[in-house]
């Protein structure tokens, strides 16, 4: 596929939006009792994953930032687990549905715990991407006329 150039082109991106959007689908067959607890907490944590994905993108020109908002979406993803677990437990879900969608968020899991352990490679080549995720033509050069006007005090 080449480098990504987008979160839209990452694969556990494409992965969470699949899974996220299967998400909403079967919890729209939840009883109606489960409006505020189970379905919402459900399809909120599962699209907070995806989204997590993407500000984690916009934020690789920080190592540690990355790292932490990939973290959060990690978090989200377990916790749309828990919920599968409920509502296998609430009989919402069969247990053919439930582990099918279970292992979809166990490989998205999985794939957000190996961009953690190489953020490095993520984040190498972001500070050739201005803050709207454009790639700058020419890396900016500075003068080293700006640090001495700095260090002086003068403009």
């Amino acid at each position: 596929m080449g480098a990504a150039r987008s979160f839209r082109d990452l694969r556990v991106y494409q992965e969470a939006r699949s899974a996220a959007n299967e998400v909403v689908a079967v919890s729209k067959g939840f009883p109606r009792e489960e409006r505020y607890a189970l379905t919402d907490q459900i399809r909120r944590s599962a699209r907070a994953t995806k989204a997590m994905i993407a500000e984690a993108w916009a934020r690789r020109r920080y190592k540690a930032v990355f790292i932490n908002k990939l973290d959060e979406a990690l978090g989200e993803a377990s916790e749309t687990q828990s919920w599968l677990d409920d509502a296998l437990d609430s009989s919402y879900l069969d247990v053919d549905q439930f582990s099918r969608m279970d292992e979809t968020w166990r490989k998205i899991g999985g794939m957000l715990g190996r961009m953690i352990d190489r953020a490095a490679d993520f984040c190498k080549y972001a500070s050739d991407t201005d803050y709207r995720g454009r790639v700058m033509e020419e890396p900016l050069a500075l003068d080293d006329a700006l640090f001495d006007h700095l260090e002086d005090g003068t403009q």
